[in-house]
């Protein structure tokens, strides 16, 4: 109607009280986390019967709001942060990471270029070399170096695989160029190929689809690995039948199982056959912040990009998954599209981080780095990774001492891959039990066609007790069910 003025139904004093009302509720849920169920027993479609079929016309009271909460929403969480949530792998939750966030959703920028936000693109410059130093990564990829490189905070791992993908596709089809002027664009593309272990994750082989090249899934050795030897092979075998080989994945903590691809052999392949190689650290990436652990990024030097999630095991909320590049040029000239109304005066100073991945707009994410780096302290980060990784032990010697239970792999951080000895349907019977009880929450993993149960270890709640608490399940579990295969 011509004359109507839009008046905010919530002001700065209802503002604060619906705010200090949630921290409160927040607070409560966290600090009683233990005392919910990890799984819900609801079926598909429970919720919409509970919320009314459409928007409604007048505003609500938030007092409304929050009783809702628990009638709609709780019933329906899976609680990731609960000490007995074992399943995939951990997703990060602090407080200082969430405060965080409140500030970003109150500054609310959309930081694509500089002068869209300065502070937004200058703290993740600074931020990204904070975390690199930490890790103790070459300092090619670091903006404070001398080389050109720097860091770039992407939503997921699976964006960052893409997204090195596409840069190193790009450098490819130009270098081919130069050696054969007359195959067009198209022709160089069709011969294009890359590589990585039958253990990298799904997102992996998903990049090639997205990006249209194929992906060669390579065999590992008895520790689940990628060796320098097998990739070195593959190679020389595709350049023979004329194909381009330009891209690998190198997996520093599969998701199946944890294993490591040989890096220290993997990189020199890469560097002589003139490779892009990307190493997808989602998950491990975070214990290299211990010195105990870097043992396993030798050869990290070879490669052109890496990448980690902080959101999984450093205690910074989703999203935030660190990605650095040794030349960010050839990603920047791949996603370059310039129009007029996004262009500045100090283009080039800084980064423009929107060409450094797939979407155009991106939050103010660096917020939460800084966060929880000032808050917590490299010691304090450091503790909760080691801490983890001796929970994951601990479990690790119960599967030992019992002789109804194996091993299926090394522990080497926070992940156990163990089995009942016995057939993979007795496995999945266990397994179905005890997610079906709801008490303990896992999932399982298959590797040449072995069946087996992974113990992540996920919330910073957890403790020894936790773990025993979950054996206790476990065991439980299992003999229940093979009492009532022993009846039939």
């Amino acid at each position: 109607m011509e004359g109507t003025v839009f008046t905010p139904n919530m002001e700065v004093a209802e503002f604060q009280d619906f705010a200090k009302a949630m921290i409160d509720y927040i607070s409560k849920y966290m600090s009683s986390i233990r005392d919910r169920p990890v799984l819900p027993k609801l079926e598909p479609g429970y919720l919409r019967p509970l919320i009314p079929e459409s928007a409604p016309e007048e505003p609500e009271s938030w007092h409304n709001v929050m009783e809702d909460i628990e009638r709609v929403i709780m019933p329906g969480v899976t609680h990731w942060h609960s000490p007995r949530f074992h399943a995939y792998f951990p997703t990060a939750c602090s407080y200082p990471a969430i405060v965080a966030d409140m500030l970003s959703d109150a500054i609310a920028c959309i930081g694509f270029t500089w002068i869209a936000s300065p502070a937004c693109t200058e703290l993740e410059v600074v931020m990204m070399d904070w975390l690199g130093k930490m890790l103790n990564l070459p300092d090619d990829f670091l903006a404070c170096g001398k080389k050109g490189g720097g860091g770039v905070i992407q939503g997921t791992a699976s964006e960052a695989t893409l997204v090195a993908l596409l840069g190193a596709k790009t450098r490819a089809i130009r270098r081919t160029k130069e050696e054969h002027p007359d195959w067009t664009d198209l022709e160089i593309a069709s011969k294009l190929v890359a590589y990585c272990s039958k253990q990298a994750h799904s997102s992996v082989e998903r990049a090639g689809l997205l990006g249209s090249v194929p992906f060669r899934l390579l065999p590992t050795d008895d520790m689940y690995r990628l060796q320098g030897n097998t990739l070195e092979e593959a190679i020389k075998k595709d350049k023979a039948d004329g194909l381009v080989p330009f891209y690998v994945v190198a997996t520093l903590g599969t998701t199946s199982c944890c294993s490591f691809d040989l890096l220290k052999e993997i990189g020199p392949v890469c560097k002589n056959e003139e490779v892009w190689l990307h190493v997808d650290a989602a998950y491990a990436g975070s214990a290299f912040i211990c010195p105990e652990y870097q043992y396993l990024l030798e050869g990290v030097e070879y490669a052109e990009s890496f990448n980690f999630n902080p959101h999984k095991w450093m205690l910074i909320n989703f999203d935030c998954s660190a990605m650095w590049l040794k030349n960010p040029d050839e990603v920047v000239n791949a996603f370059n599209v310039d129009p007029l109304y996004l262009k500045h005066d100090h283009q080039g100073a800084a980064p423009d981080y929107r060409h450094w991945q797939i979407p155009l707009g991106r939050r103010f994410r660096s917020l939460k780095l800084w966060f929880v780096l000032r808050l917590y302290g490299i010691k304090n980060l450091q503790t909760h990774i080691r801490h983890q990784i001796g929970l994951a032990h601990q479990f690790e010697a119960y599967v030992n001492e019992d002789e109804e239970f194996e091993l299926f792999n090394e522990v080497l951080m926070g992940l156990v891959c163990f089995r009942v000895k016995g057939s993979n349907e007795l496995n999945e019977q266990v397994l179905n039990r005890i997610n079906k009880k709801g008490k303990i929450h896992m999932v399982p993993s298959k590797i040449k066609d072995v069946f087996f149960l992974r113990f992540a270890v996920c919330s910073r709640f957890t403790n020894a007790e936790d773990v025993k608490y979950s054996w206790s399940e476990v065991k439980a579990t299992t003999q229940e069910i093979k009492k009532e295969l022993a009846k039939q």
